[in-house]
């Protein structure tokens, strides 16, 4: 599959079959990651795999009871460093994840961003120090639903040439 039709067919995923990912495979979602660019290179980002059952119950809990990620292969918790990118550490990880994304539709897995979690619970769950920011989670599976197409907006709403336009 190639990236556009990636960017077509990705949805999100909360029904997953309780079969787990490859190791290569993963490995693959991982290194587009890796591969995502950031400001001056700095790769603020680090990611913590949940593949223990255990583990992906307690996430769930502290993700406001979202029972569905207990049974994806994996949760992907992707952490910022304010060291490393003071500015910029958010939004180059929210790149290397939506890297993942693509990357585990085009090979047939789904995903689900989750940005509903407690923070301090994640970090002291996964023992992420206090200076770092959970940015998300990423649950990733074999998805057991397949869902349409969300409405979209019309490209008159969204884009303007050379200026601002109101309608």
């Amino acid at each position: 599959m190639d990236a556009l039709e990636a960017i077509k067919t990705r949805r999100s995923i909360r029904k997953y079959r309780s079969e787990p990912i490859p190791d290569e495979k993963l490995q693959i979602v991982l290194e587009a990651a890796r591969l995502a660019p950031s400001a001056a290179n700095r790769q603020p980002w680090r990611f913590v795999i949940v593949q223990d059952s255990d583990r992906k119950k307690a996430l769930a809990e502290a993700a406001n009871n979202q029972t569905f990620l207990n049974d994806a292969a994996a949760i992907i918790t992707a952490v910022g460093d304010p060291d490393v990118s003071t500015r910029w550490h958010e939004k180059d990880t929210m790149i290397a994840l939506e890297h993942m994304v693509l990357a585990a539709t085009a090979l047939g897995y789904g995903t689900c961003w989750i940005g509903a979690f407690d923070e301090d619970a994640v970090k002291h769950l996964l023992k992420i120090p206090a200076r770092m920011k959970v940015v998300a989670l990423l649950p990733i599976g074999v998805p057991d639903e397949k869902p349409g197409p969300k409405p979209r907006k019309p490209p008159s709403e969204l884009f303007f040439k050379e200026e601002w336009q109101t309608r």
